[in-house]
């Protein structure tokens, strides 16, 4: 087996997809928070969850497996499982994130949603390497995967903390970096814990990882660019705080100014009648 067929280009690929999911995500969430209505929290921690969820996790682990191959046992994948592996990560991520987006961090949300987010992830993962077809079998390092299990937990749990905590470009960008680290190690653990035996030879079924990889991979690359670009051109967090307490003092004022022509009529109504 060989985890790294091109060298150092898949690993360093697929941490920065991680990175670049992670920061959308996290910007995304950032917006979540300054929120003042329901319907526009929950649709800033959607787009947390697609950036972080495809792109965080999702392409990561893709663009790493990329790198992985087997002398003499060509990889395919199967597309139905593959998809589906996607769409798990997307929705576990949203769960996770709504949990905290909307309860805070809290001991209860934060847990339950690190929980939610490292158990899935873990999943989508193990479902990423199962939906492999090859003329091999393989088998999995029970400890190892507890470790990778473990990891996920820990950096599912972490990264709802700074969706909820971190501010500021140099923040995010940081916790990006971490989170990218977090997920790649997971990967990469998880894959330290396969091995494959079995006769060489080309699978049955399947498609193949340029064929069906490639485009899915692009796709979302694609989606992430826009998610990035509707994120830079939305006001900050505290752009929006800004805006909110000015609109906060303008009704006041506004207010002030109502009670004032209230009272005026009242007074001229007075005088008249007097």
């Amino acid at each position: 087996m060989h985890h790294f067929t091109y060298g150092i280009i898949t690993p360093v690929l697929a941490y920065v997809a991680s990175c670049v999911g992670a920061a959308t995500g996290l910007s995304a969430t950032s917006r979540a928070r300054a929120a003042t209505d329901t319907r526009t929290r929950a649709v800033w921690l959607l787009v947390g969850a697609l950036s972080i969820g495809c792109t965080g996790v999702w392409v990561m682990h893709f663009v790493a497996m990329l790198g992985f191959t087997v002398t003499g046992m060509p990889i395919n994948y199967d597309v139905p499982e593959t998809i589906l592996s996607a769409v798990l990560a997307v929705v576990v991520v949203a769960i996770a994130l709504f949990l905290v987006g909307f309860g805070g961090d809290r001991p209860v949300p934060l847990l339950g949603g690190g929980l939610v987010a490292g158990v899935g992830v873990a999943i989508m993962h193990y479902m990423g390497m199962a939906a492999m077809r090859m003329t091999g079998h393989m088998n999995y390092t029970p400890w190892i995967v507890a470790v990778s299990i473990v990891i996920a937990l820990v950096a599912a749990t972490a990264a709802l903390w700074l969706s909820v905590n971190v501010k500021g470009w140099l923040a995010t960008t940081g916790a990006a970096l971490i989170m990218g680290a977090a997920v790649s190690g997971m990967h990469y653990t998880g894959m330290a814990a396969l091995t494959i035996s079995g006769p060489l030879g080309k699978p049955s079924e399947g498609t193949s990882a340029v064929d069906l990889l490639g485009p899915l991979i692009l796709g979302i690359v694609a989606l992430t660019v826009a998610l990035v670009f509707v994120v830079a051109m939305w006001p900050t967090e505290s752009e929006m705080r800004e805006r909110q307490a000015f609109d906060e003092r303008r009704r006041r004022h506004l207010e002030r100014q109502r009670a004032r022509q209230e009272e005026d009529r009242e007074r001229q109504a007075a005088s008249r009648g007097f």
